[in-house]
């Protein structure tokens, strides 16, 4: 009995000692790490009055990191950065930036951070803390607030909750989950993490099952795939098979792909495809032919170079048949043909648009270098951003499943490229480019100006890379301190690049909308769109009849005076103020419109649609158009190989009679005021259905059209083009 109850009181402190560790899982982790979490009651920090209760204790977390008092902390920033970052409203979250930008410089300077879940934790209350930094703001709940009360996925492997994708619980407390500005604050100040022109698309692909609230296991399941792609790559650097490529120094491998037998990769060269591996760096692709168990020799597509290159989606299959939509198609000056590689899949195209995206990212990385002409450490910069974007990239899509089709993109380069006034996101990020040289890579903590920081940039992407592992500049600087900023963020203020991103996004919204409106309105039908055409060109249509009614002269009377008025005007010069007079009151209408219509919804278009027609009806309409169409152009052809003929002569007498009229046109322009040349085609047109010319207009018509039947077309010799595809 007595060894029964020794075992229950065993039991019972087992699960005491395991809920108590369960609580107190934050505080072990943190007293073990170099992050420390909140300071025990022995260090007794000093609490900021403007600070929130759990902005304070990120404060000393962050004043534990840098080895510095929260008081001298402090001190600095009253002293050292503008007043207008100390205004009263923002005092709070200004000086949160400042401890955290400080406390993750310093951090981010060992290569293994992203693995250490303490700088997971450090980060996520940094946003946290962001959100709820002043006193007047109601802070998260102790229990639930900071990312270590929250249930950590084990290291080795993905959490309950989240094993296949982002469709994590949909039951988020908004309360201990971070939102879209405190992630853009803070996120940017790691440079591996995030950046500043993509930032926003990161965050709406990190939440887009989760309600735009970022949680702590997806942010935490990012990073760690992100430190496994930076690992792997990094690891591939070392691999025997390297060797096969030759690398250039500062040559980075980005991707591999047709490893697996599963997935090949498939080079389409004419009619003729073999599978091999196709392997991306931050120069080219390379694609190794697979042979008898051995990879052959690999095959380089150069992206740096100016060579006119073009990479596109395209259709490919087997022997050139165009049948699946699942190749990346490169053609350049240095390729006599052009080259698809095809990315086989069950489903879908992912995996090539996947492709297609990242050799875009470097190829436009490249030409925007070219286009700027930056050099040395400038060019190693504009580079590094578009590598840890293509790693970014992988994360998001190995972690999580999800394509670029369900986001918009997370490259900066491909993200410029396709929005409205991406240009000026290229060209505000040239001018931060421009800043940087080996002067900015300085910085010291204990008292620089704050003036003499905004003339220097530093090249953050690049010495990320390099504390990653990753060398693309020998001999750059890599110890400098930052003060009051940190990669592209600066406390307290917006970057020129957000403000570029943010004008651009706002288009982008407009557009959006704009296209919305034209997807609402569009019809199907022939019929139904000529119907709907008609509508709207009313009252040109109605006008011109009106035109054709008096020039056929049905009323004498309104004819009459229609001409005499028109003559009148031509005659005095007042014809030139028609057009200004129509623009004048085009512009009136809508100006009245505008102020009439104020807050009033436009009201629908009403077209009466013809009757409904079956799939023949609609195809035999289809088929008369088109042979109308044909007409048409045949009709041009026939007119411009009789010009032809006459221009060469060949009807002498015909040709004759147009050189004489074309000196007579030439001497009418050059001797006779245009006006009275307006005013004889005005009367001769206008008068050709009168009663008094009806006859004699008919008359000279008929000898034009008998002329013109006469000339005959030059002729025409069609020639089959030489088939010269390599077989």
């Amino acid at each position: 009995m007595e060894s029964k109850m020794g075992m229950l009181e065993n039991f019972m402190k087992d699960q005491q000692s395991s809920l108590k560790s369960l609580f107190q899982r934050g505080g072990s982790g943190r007293r073990k790490s170099s992050m420390e979490g909140s300071p025990s009651a022995a260090d007794s920090p000093t609490l900021i009055p403007q600070l929130s209760l759990f902005a304070n204790s990120v404060v000393s977390r962050c004043s534990k990191i840098l080895q510095i008092p929260t008081e001298e902390l402090q001190h600095r920033f009253d002293t050292e950065v503008p007043e207008s970052v100390k205004q009263p409203s923002t005092y709070a979250r200004n000086f949160l930036e400042f401890c955290s930008y400080q406390a993750l410089h310093l951090v981010t300077k060992h290569s293994d951070y992203l693995s250490d879940k303490e700088f997971r934790c450090l980060m996520y209350d940094m946003m946290l803390a962001w959100e709820s930094s002043g006193v007047e703001t109601v802070p998260p709940p102790k229990e639930t607030a900071s990312c270590s009360n929250q249930e950590v996925e084990n290291e080795d492997g993905w959490s309950l909750f989240y094993s296949s994708s982002t469709n994590m619980a949909v039951q988020v407390d908004d309360k201990k989950t971070v939102g879209r500005e405190a992630f853009a604050r803070i996120a940017p100040a790691c440079a591996a993490v995030a950046d500043i022109v993509t930032v926003h698309n990161l965050f709406d692909a990190l939440t887009c099952s989760s309600g735009n609230r970022l949680h702590f296991l997806i942010y935490d399941k990012y990073l760690r795939s992100l430190d496994k792609v930076i690992k792997a790559a990094k690891n591939a650097l070392g691999t025997p098979s390297i060797s096969n490529l030759q690398l250039a120094e500062g040559e980075i491998i980005l991707e591999v792909d047709g490893t697996v037998p599963t997935q090949p990769v498939l080079q389409h060269i004419g009619i003729s495809a073999w599978p091999g591996r196709l392997t991306l760096t931050n120069y080219a692709l390379y694609f190794e032919s697979l042979g008898v168990g051995l990879y052959d020799k690999a095959v380089r597509y150069d992206l740096a170079m100016d060579m006119k290159q073009v990479i596109k989606p395209e259709l490919t299959g087997p022997l050139g048949a165009r049948l699946f939509d699942k190749a990346v198609m490169y053609k350049s000056t240095s390729v006599a043909d052009p080259v698809y590689l095809e990315f086989p899949e069950f489903k879908g195209n992912s995996r090539r648009d996947y492709w297609l995206d990242i050799c875009l990212e470097i190829l436009r990385a490249h030409i925007f270098i070219r286009k700027y002409n930056l050099k040395g450490t400038q060019q190693s910069e504009a580079l590094a951003r578009g590598i840890l974007g293509i790693f970014r990239c992988r994360a998001v899509r190995e972690a999580f499943h999800v394509f670029s089709s369900h986001y918009k993109t997370l490259l900066t380069y491909n993200l410029a490229e396709s929005l409205p006034g991406g240009d000026m996101i290229l060209e505000t990020l040239s001018s931060r480019l421009a800043l940087v040289n080996a002067s900015g890579l300085q910085h010291d903590v204990s008292g620089i100006a704050y003036a003499k920081q905004q003339l220097t940039v530093s090249p953050v992407s690049l010495i990320t890379l390099g504390r990653l592992g990753f060398i693309l500049q020998n001999k750059v600087d890599v110890d400098g301190e930052a003060m009051f900023s940190v990669g592209d963020s600066r406390v307290g203020e917006t970057n020129p690049l957000e403000v570029a991103v943010k004008q651009s996004i706002s288009d982008t919204g407009r557009a959006e909308a704009a296209q919305a409106t034209v997807d609402q309105v569009k019809v199907e039908g022939i019929d139904t769109n000529v119907a709907v055409m008609k509508e709207l060109l009313f009252p040109f249509i109605e006008i011109v009849s009106r035109l054709w009614v008096l020039a056929s002269w049905e009323d004498p009377f309104k004819s009459v005076v229609f001409l005499l008025l028109t003559c009148y005007t031509i005659f005095s010069g007042w014809i030139r103020y028609l057009l200004p007079s129509i623009f004048i009151y085009l512009a009136v209408l809508m100006l009245w419109r505008r102020h009439s219509n104020k807050g009033k919804p436009l009201e629908a278009f009403r077209v009466t649609p013809p009757p409904n027609r079956n799939a023949v009806e609609q195809l035999l309409t289809l088929q008369e158009a088109i042979s109308q169409g044909e007409a048409l152009i045949q009709a041009g052809n026939i007119i411009l190989l009789k010009i032809r003929a006459l221009l060469f002569a060949v009807l002498p007498q015909a040709t004759d009679r147009v050189a004489l009229f074309l000196v007579l046109m030439a001497a009418a322009f050059a001797f006779v005021p245009v006006r009275y040349l307006i005013l004889l085609v005005f009367l001769e047109a206008f008068t050709r259905e009168m009663p008094l010319r009806k006859d004699s207009s008919d008359r000279w018509l008929r000898r034009v059209r008998e002329w013109w039947i006469r000339i005959p077309a030059a002729p025409v010799r069609l020639i089959k083009p030489d088939d010269k595809k390599r077989k």
